[in-house]
């Protein structure tokens, strides 16, 4: 996925990196993608922290409505990808970690 990292896909990741909160975010993600390719990406991430848990791909299709076929391709890019849903896990973990501090 280089190829995305090109200039203009450069400052999208830029202007997404500037935006302070979730809800910035979350505003910003609705007017940029449909409800499907939102939920579809809510899907993977749940999925991705899923399987960072342990959990099985029987009880992830259940219970997120995944396929298998999604299921694997998320499980291939924790193993073998970039370390993007590693690198958001682990954030999403430190945050949840501080919050209850």
């Amino acid at each position: 996925m280089k190829d995305n990292r090109n200039p203009s896909g450069k400052k999208l990741y830029t202007a997404i990196s500037r935006l302070k909160t979730a809800d910035e975010v979350a505003a910003f993600m609705e007017d940029l993608c449909s409800i499907k390719e939102i939920q579809d990406m809510v899907h993977r991430f749940e999925t991705a922290i899923a399987l960072d848990s342990g959990k099985n791909y029987i009880s992830i299709a259940s219970e997120f409505g995944v396929s298998t076929a999604t299921i694997s391709r998320v499980n291939r890019s924790l193993e073998y990808g970039t370390g993007g849903y590693r690198n958001a896990i682990e954030k999403l973990k430190e945050n949840s970690e501080n919050a209850d501090k």
